[in-house]
């Protein structure tokens, strides 16, 4: 359902239906540059392998993002649940589990310069948790709109979340 690049590291995260996370090497797009003609693209597995699968969630994964200086990943998945995972040169494995959802969790994303999580979902809320507790420190509630998307703003204390209509909220 997502693939996003890691900010620093070739590697590429990606979140899917069949409840897994995938953590994609493509450390090979430096060594076989892609065909960069106009018009033309090669496929991903051409250039990229699978470095780690997490296991999990009991549902489909919607929405997987990496930390933006940490080795964590975190996942919001059908399953009602935001997990956050851990990664080392070797493995990767579940740390915990943030739990308060009551539908299917569409988004979630680390704050850029605090220790948090934003999540969003189907239940019509926005939460906020704490990334060290994993408990919910805050949470935004319209009552006619069901979220289906995050982002942050890079320098502002911002998030935007899309639903039918744009919620943009001070994380403050």
């Amino acid at each position: 359902m997502s693939a996003l690049f890691h900010p620093k590291e070739d590697i590429v995260v990606s979140a899917s239906m069949d409840q897994t996370v995938r953590v994609w090497d493509i450390s090979g797009l430096r060594k076989n540059t892609p065909n960069s003609a106009p018009g033309t693209f090669d496929t991903f597995d051409n250039f990229s392998t699978v470095k780690y699968v997490l296991e999990g969630h009991d549902r489909g994964v919607n929405y997987a993002v990496f930390h933006p200086t940490l080795p964590l990943i975190i996942s919001a998945a059908d399953d009602r649940q935001i997990k956050l995972w851990r990664m080392s040169d070797l493995k990767a494995w579940e740390v915990d589990a943030c739990r308060g959802h009551f539908n299917n969790v569409s988004s979630a994303v680390f704050h850029p310069k605090h220790e948090l999580i934003v999540s969003c979902g189907e239940d019509k809320t926005v939460r906020v948790w704490d990334l060290a507790k994993r408990s919910a420190v805050q949470t935004f509630r319209r009552e006619h709109d069901r979220f289906w998307v995050l982002a942050s703003h890079p320098e502002l204390n911002l998030f935007a979340a899309g639903a039918c209509q744009l919620l943009a909220l001070d994380a403050n």
